[in-house]
C-alpha cells in the first residue's frame, strides 16, 4: 500500500530551513508542497528560486506550492490581437516601473477580494512590500489622464520575471501592463515570466504549460543570469506626462 504524502512543515523561526524537495509536493491539490514557516525576504528569495511560492487565504497558515505543469510565458511569445494592436497603438495612456507598487498591490489585492479565494493579505502585501524595497520585487503601471488604470506586479530574480498579480479598471489595462513588460524584458534577455498555474485567459496570451521539471531546468539557468540595476525604467514605453508620470 502507498504510504499516505505527509506536508512538511517550516519553522517560522528559521527562514533559512531547507524546503522539501519538490517532487514530494501533492498531487491533489496539486503543487502543495509545505506550510507554515514565514514571509521573509529571505524565505521568498529562497523559495522562488526553487520554483515554489505562497499562496493563501489570510485565515490560513501560509501554503507553499510547485505544481506541475507549470505555466509560463516567453517574453517574446506574447500573443497581441488585433484588438489589443490597437489599444498599444492609440494615445491615450502611459507607462511606468514602480511609480505607485502600494496602489497597483492594494488593487490586485481588492480586485481578488471580490471572488472567493481572497490570498493577497495584509502579510502578503508587507512582504512584498519589503521585497519591493529592497529592489527585489517591481510594479507596471497603466495611466490615463493622471489615474491608476491598470497594472501588474512580481518577482525578479537574474533573467527570471515571476509574475504574481494583474489588475485592470479599464479595458486591455492589464493587457496594455503586460505587453510593454514583456517588451522590455526581452529586450534586457529575460527568459522566462512564471505565471505560475494556468488559466485560459493566460493561454490566450500565449502562455504555454510545461512540465515541472522542464520548468525547475530553466529556472534554475536563468536565475543565475546577471541582476539588473534594483531600478528599472522602460525604454520607450509611452510616457506622455498628460496622461500620468514618466517612467
Amino acid at each position: 500500500m502507498e504510504s499516505p504524502i505527509r506536508l512538511h512543515w517550516l519553522d517560522p523561526r528559521n527562514p533559512h530551513q531547507p524546503f522539501p524537495p519538490v517532487h514530494l509536493a501533492m498531487r491533489d491539490p496539486n503543487g502543495l508542497l509545505a506550510i507554515g514557516g514565514d514571509l521573509s525576504t529571505t524565505r521568498l528569495l529562497r523559495a522562488y528560486r526553487q520554483g515554489i511560492f505562497p499562496w493563501y487565504n489570510p485565515d490560513e497558515p501560509i501554503l507553499w506550492w510547485c505544481p506541475d505543469p507549470r505555466t509560463v510565458l516567453h517574453p517574446s511569445g506574447l500573443h497581441v490581437s488585433r484588438s489589443l494592436g490597437k489599444t498599444v497603438r492609440r494615445s491615450d495612456y502611459a507607462l511606468s516601473f514602480d511609480r505607485a507598487f502600494g496602489e497597483v498591490l492594494a488593487a490586485c489585492g481588492g480586485e481578488r477580494a471580490k471572488s472567493r479565494g481572497t490570498w493577497l493579505g495584509p502579510d502578503m502585501r508587507a512582504a512584498y512590500g519589503d521585497l519591493f524595497r529592497k529592489g527585489h520585487a517591481h510594479s507596471v503601471e497603466v495611466w490615463r489622464d493622471g489615474r491608476l488604470i491598470g497594472g501588474l506586479y512580481g518577482v525578479a530574480i537574474g533573467r527570471v520575471f515571476f509574475g504574481e498579480s494583474m489588475f485592470s479598471h479599464a479595458t486591455d489595462a492589464s493587457k496594455l501592463a503586460l505587453y510593454w513588460l514583456c517588451r522590455q524584458l526581452e529586450r534586457w534577455g529575460f527568459e522566462l515570466i512564471d505565471c505560475q498555474v494556468s488559466s485560459s485567459h493566460l493561454l490566450s496570451l500565449g502562455a504555454q504549460e510545461v512540465p515541472r521539471e522542464q520548468f525547475l531546468r530553466q529556472l534554475a539557468q536563468a536565475t543565475d543570469a546577471g541582476a539588473l540595476s534594483p531600478v528599472w525604467r522602460f525604454d520607450d514605453a509611452p510616457a506622455d506626462p498628460r496622461h500620468g508620470p514618466s517612467p
